[in-house]
């Protein structure tokens, strides 16, 4: 279930729209947006978040196969995926 939520917002900002979705840019002024590329932006939390997606979908199916402690392991990949979208949102994505 987790992992579809996560694929259609991955789908949806892949294809360089919903950038409602990102949090901060939603909220932000007219003069705050045109700092950044939309799409770009879009893109990259895109690919941010279709590797959660993908990490939901293993263990979701690798469920009893996975040792117990591959949550840590998740864990760790999300938060410097999360570090890695920051990153790059704030540098890669401005004009």
């Amino acid at each position: 279930m987790v992992f579809a939520i996560f694929a259609v917002l991955s789908i949806i900002l892949l294809s360089g729209h919903g950038s409602w979705f990102i949090s901060g840019y939603n909220t932000a002024s007219n003069e705050e947006k045109e700092k950044y590329d939309e799409k770009k932006l879009c893109r990259t939390m895109g690919i941010g978040m279709s590797i959660i997606a993908i990490l939901a979908l293993t263990m979701g199916l690798f469920e009893n196969i996975l040792p117990a402690f591959f949550v840590y392991i998740a864990l760790g990949i999300i938060l410097v995926d999360v570090v890695v979208i920051i990153i790059l949102g704030n540098t890669l994505c401005r004009k």
